[in-house]
């Protein structure tokens, strides 16, 4: 196996630079910077409890997460009253995790997502609890988003059917939360 040594690799004016062929894999070593994989990681979490939302979007208390070693990749998410809003087109993996005290009762947790950027469809979605007993539980939903256009495709997060229940929620703990990564590009 040779070695090449170059600073840089152009492909010639209008063309794509293909690495590899079908079946090759390609490998950044160790300790070296991959900016071929993953773009943009962010998470943001509930900073504190929702209590007895009943059936409501998740529009405040929501912060990024910025203890225990928290880094992001790449620019983040923006969010506004509980509408998050992608940094760049691509291939994302949403992921929403709910930590629930319930009270007797049924919960939920739900992604919805709009790719107009005003209507918004119920696209993932979790549930557990129990009409007798009392207890915590954590749910978790995700899904995958192909943002095309970064003006019309957000997400926000939902908690349903939580009369006697609450969204736990820390300033300094990821019991709820809420997680964004940028798989590749756009489909």
């Amino acid at each position: 196996m040779a070695t090449l040594f170059v600073d840089k690799i152009d492909p010639q004016s209008g063309t794509t630079l293909s690495l590899g062929s079908s079946g090759d894999t390609l490998q950044a070593t160790t300790g070296t910077t991959n900016n071929l994989g993953i773009s943009m990681a962010d998470q943001f979490r509930l900073a504190s409890t929702l209590s007895n939302p009943n059936a409501a979007d998740i529009t405040a208390n929501l912060e990024r997460v910025d203890t225990n070693g928290f880094a992001k990749i790449g620019t983040g998410m923006t969010e506004s009253s509980g509408i998050f809003t992608f940094p760049s087109t691509g291939l994302y993996h949403v992921k929403f995790v709910g930590k629930v005290f319930y009270n007797n009762d049924y919960t939920g947790i739900k992604i919805f997502v709009s790719t107009d950027g005003t209507n918004f469809v119920d696209t993932a979605f979790a549930e557990s609890g129990t009409t007798s007993v009392n207890g915590f539980t954590s749910m978790v939903c995700e899904c995958f988003v192909n943002v095309t256009n970064t003006s019309n495709f957000k997400v926000k997060f939902h908690a349903f059917s939580m009369t006697n229940a609450s969204l736990r929620g820390d300033t300094s703990s990821n019991y709820t939360n809420f997680t964004f990564i940028r798989l590749g590009d756009s489909q």
